[in-house]
C-alpha cells in the first residue's frame, strides 16, 4: 500500500524513521489535513477520522470541501488536436485526456 483513499481523497504514507511514526497529508487540495499513527492500521485510522473530520469542519462554518481536480493548459495546437481526436473517437475532451494519461501510465508501469 503506498497511498491511502477515502470519500474520494487519497493520502500519502511517510514514515518517520527518527520518530518510528508512519504519517501523511492528504494530495491535491490546497487545504493542509496531516495524520499520523505509530501502525499503518492506526495511520488509516487517523486519516479516515482527518477527512470526516475536515468535512465536518466545513459542513460546520459553510466552506465547500476542495476535492482533488487537475487543470491542464495545453497549446492552442494541442488543444485542437485534442479536441478532434476526442470529437472523432466519439467522446468528451476530459474522458479523451483521463484516457490518455491512462494508457501512459499503464505503458509505464
Amino acid at each position: 500500500m503506498s497511498q491511502l483513499s477515502y470519500k474520494g481523497y487519497i493520502g500519502s504514507i511517510c514514515f518517520s524513521k527518527p520518530d518510528g511514526v508512519y504519517w501523511g497529508e492528504i494530495i491535491g487540495i490546497t487545504d493542509s489535513i496531516s495524520y499520523e499513527g505509530e501502525t499503518v492500521e492506526l495511520l488509516k485510522e487517523d486519516f479516515e477520522y482527518s477527512v470526516d473530520d475536515y468535512l465536518e469542519f466545513c459542513k460546520e462554518v459553510g466552506k465547500e470541501p476542495q476535492k482533488t481536480s487537475f487543470t491542464v493548459n495545453l497549446s492552442p495546437e494541442l488543444y485542437n488536436m485534442a479536441t478532434l481526436n476526442a470529437h472523432q473517437k466519439g467522446l468528451p475532451l476530459n474522458l479523451f485526456v483521463e484516457n490518455a494519461i491512462r494508457n501512459n501510465i499503464a505503458a509505464h508501469q
